[in-house]
């Protein structure tokens, strides 16, 4: 499994340990910016992380601004993007339960790193469970 990874500013500081939980469970990380705490424009980095997922079947994405609001709206402008702003660990077992979400996203100023813990875990642990929800996941992209 790959995952691409995006931060702004806000999100700049939370990223390595994310990056190095998600290695310590042997997946892959590719990088897509920002490299510094300084000011950018999250939707730069949201737009790539979402074109690198769309480009690369069977890969996933994070994306971590201030509140993950910004970051989420800007991914799911594209189609085949299911970009979930999740703050537990239950928004982010649903996320991918019942939405097959493709894109975590969450708010570094929101959760601590014992929760991001418990987000990262639900959705590496959770899978899609299809039935009744594909047919819903389907009716996203209009």
């Amino acid at each position: 499994m790959k995952y691409f990874i995006g931060t702004d500013h806000a999100g700049f500081e939370i990223k390595p340990f994310v990056i190095e939980y998600l290695q310590k469970k042997g997946i892959e990380v590719e990088d897509l910016g920002t490299y510094s705490n300084q000011s950018v424009d999250y939707p730069d980095f949201a737009h790539k992380v979402a074109e690198a997922v769309l480009a690369n079947p069977g890969t996933k994405g994070i994306l971590i601004c201030g509140s993950g609001i910004g970051m989420s709206l800007a991914a799911n402008k594209h189609k085949g993007i299911r970009a979930a702003l999740c703050h537990d660990y239950y928004t982010a077992k649903m996320a991918r339960l019942h939405n097959d979400a493709n894109i975590l996203c969450f708010g570094a100023r929101i959760v601590g790193l014992g929760i991001v813990e418990s987000i990262l875990d639900a959705w590496l642990e959770t899978e899609f469970e299809g039935g009744r929800h594909l047919r819903r996941v389907e009716k996203i992209d209009i």
